[in-house]
């Protein structure tokens, strides 16, 4: 059982594709975080990367994730700041979660390659779309705590799954979907509560223009 427990994590079949659902979805969240999590992974012999994943144990890649990790460590805990920060990531995390699953995929036929891209950045998309409305919800709060209290989960979130998959990787897989169908009641909740600011905003908007026209009547 020990010597068993030694021998680094290898996915194939449902296991890879359970594996892969993880990984983009805390790619979508932190993709600097994810790639240095699966390099250091792999260097401390707990995960052995699929092929066309091998270059993520370069230590030059970990090394430039750690950095990128460290600043967005410090940016993404900047009230507004961050949301300008996570709306220009859309063209980051989407785009590598899509590439980390096509390489990771190597074995496939190409169509099947090419269908665990699209989900794979779908499920990126989500999980980053998830992630900027929780902050544009938080947002209005003056206070900075909440901010880096969500920030901080989201980091240990991200560490944690990308570690729990490579042992239990349908159960991580799991917690990726119950935390997909939160996301999609999340950003129904904050996009009506969008429309219904904006639409009392432009009320009043009205009503202001229409008392400063009678006063200018009268």
């Amino acid at each position: 059982m020990l010597c068993s427990s030694l021998i680094p994590t290898a996915f194939a079949g449902n296991q890879l594709t359970a594996f892969l659902v993880v990984i983009c979805f805390a790619s979508g969240l932190n993709v600097y975080a994810t790639v240095a999590a699966l390099g250091l992974l792999a260097h401390a012999e707990i995960l052995t990367l699929p092929s066309g994943l091998g270059m993520l144990g370069s230590w030059y890649v970990i090394g430039a994730a750690v950095v990128l990790f460290a600043v967005e460590f410090v940016g993404d805990k900047i009230p507004v700041f961050d949301l300008l920060w996570n709306a220009l990531h859309t063209f980051v995390r989407i785009p590598v979660a899509a590439l980390l699953a096509y390489a990771a995929t190597t074995q496939l036929p190409e169509w099947q390659r090419l269908s665990a891209t699209l989900v794979g950045a779908l499920i990126a998309l989500a999980a980053h779309g998830g992630k900027i409305a929780a902050r544009s919800a938080i947002t209005q709060f003056p206070e900075p705590f909440s901010n880096v209290a969500l920030s901080l989960s989201e980091d240990a979130a991200v560490v944690f799954l990308t570690w729990f998959a490579t042992k239990h990787a349908y159960a991580a897989a799991a917690i990726v979907v119950a935390a997909l169908g939160i996301i999609a009641i999340m950003i129904r909740i904050v996009a009506r509560a969008m429309r219904t600011l904006l639409r009392n905003a432009d009320s009043e908007f009205h009503a202001n223009r229409d008392v400063a026209s009678t006063r200018r009547a009268s």
